[in-house]
């Protein structure tokens, strides 16, 4: 079994994406955490996917186009944890004002780190967390 100091793949990043039920919707989600818009996908004038910067973290979000049924659930088992070195409960009050509800408020990790939880509108659920 290999350690994590002798694993061949050196990863720098890891850029989610995501099919989401309403696309404008996650991208204003988003956009309140203070992601901004690096790319567009448009086909034929419709929007059909974007990928979304903040820092050096991406995630790209793409409209579902319901061929697997409108009833997929989204997200389960998974979690995105962005990691910060800002200032995580001005991070959470900035995402309260642009509309986001959390799900969790500002706390303190038996890890040492601070955090604040939320859930996309799709269903993927997100932690913010000092570093």
């Amino acid at each position: 079994m290999a350690t994590a100091t002798d694993t061949r793949l050196q990863a720098k990043t890891i850029s989610p994406a995501l099919t989401v039920n309403n696309l404008q919707q996650s991208v204003k989600f988003f956009e309140g955490l203070g992601f901004g818009v690096e790319e567009r996908w448009e086909e034929n004038g419709t929007l059909l996917g974007v990928m979304l910067r903040a820092g050096e973290t991406r995630i790209g979000l793409s409209q579902d186009d319901w061929k697997k049924g409108r009833d997929r659930q989204k997200g389960v088992g998974m979690r995105i944890v962005v990691g910060t070195e800002q200032n995580i409960d001005q991070l959470a009050t900035q995402a309260k004002q642009a509309g986001v509800a959390l799900d969790a408020e500002p706390y303190d990790t038996p890890w040492g780190t601070r955090a604040f939880e939320m859930t996309e509108p799709s269903g993927f659920k997100l932690t913010i967390s000092s570093e």
